[in-house]
């Protein structure tokens, strides 16, 4: 699978989602099996969080990745309301304990709340030099965030980005790859199934002989820099998202997108999920 750099190391450009699983436990078997499948199938990098499931997600994707956790790049996320000089710690050794490891490649904040971000960065720095994790990244971060971050330790800025959801695209996708900060895009191929039933991108995939699914998450990897993060359960869904990296969109094809779904002309409010 290709990869991208991200925090210092070279990971593929389409690793594993986690939202809402761990929050039903008649599926924990099925969830665990998923993410331990798309490792097999290059989908190392795990994406979780501390709200997912309030611990649920954390502590399936600790199961999945037992006994193969040199093989993974595990990135989780802490609240806003854990934030602060004393709570970020806290919240970090308990996502360790779900997890079932020592370190988190790469801990996130997970949108901006009430601390000031130098106390949130002071946090993660102390985090950072005594072996908790190896870098530090924001998500939900819009550019004036980010330049009130003015932090080049910041590893990536993971945000909402999808063909229905192209704001990032007018000013903050831009500015990011100028600075070389990778994006992590999450809901990459949207929420629902709607997006996924357009005829725009039924056509291109049933023209390319891929899914809809895969044609938008080969539309997300078009941009450089950028990193998607599907959620999958089924074994079906898992071994789509991986052969996803495979398909190439062509000209033509990218122009029916824009037809179909419109480039921002304007600034517009970041959305979140």
């Amino acid at each position: 699978m290709r990869t991208v750099e991200l925090a210092g190391v070279n990971v593929p450009v389409i690793g594993q989602g986690t939202w809402r699983m761990g929050e039903d436990p008649a599926r924990r078997a099925e969830e665990v099996a998923a993410l331990r499948l798309g490792i097999e199938l290059g989908m190392t990098l795990i994406d979780t969080a501390e709200m997912y499931g309030e611990g649920g997600a954390e502590e399936v994707v600790g199961e999945a990745i037992a006994g193969q956790r040199d093989h993974v790049f595990l990135v989780s996320k802490v609240y806003p309301h854990n934030a602060s000089r004393t709570g970020i710690p806290q919240a970090c050794e308990r996502s360790l304990q779900r997890l079932g490891t020592d370190y988190i490649d790469l801990y996130l904040l997970h949108w901006r709340g009430q601390y000031p971000l130098e106390e949130t960065v002071e946090a993660f720095e102390r985090l950072r030099e005594a072996g908790k994790i190896g870098r530090w990244g924001v998500s939900n971060f819009d550019l004036d965030d980010l330049q009130a971050l003015a932090s080049p330790a910041c590893a990536t800025n993971q945000v909402l980005y999808n063909l229905e959801e192209r704001g990032i695209e007018f000013d903050l996708l831009p500015a990011c790859q100028q600075h070389r900060l990778p994006i992590m895009a999450y809901c990459p191929i949207g929420q629902g199934g709607q997006m996924l039933a357009h005829p725009a991108l039924k056509h291109i995939a049933a023209r390319h002989g891929v899914t809809p699914a895969q044609v938008a998450l080969a539309w997300i990897l078009r941009q450089e820099g950028v990193i998607a993060i599907p959620k999958a359960v089924r074994t079906e869904h898992v071994q789509l998202n991986a052969q996803a990296a495979q398909v190439r969109l062509e000209t033509g094809d990218l122009e029916a997108l824009d037809q179909a779904f419109r480039a921002p002309q304007r600034k517009q409010r970041l959305a979140m999920v």
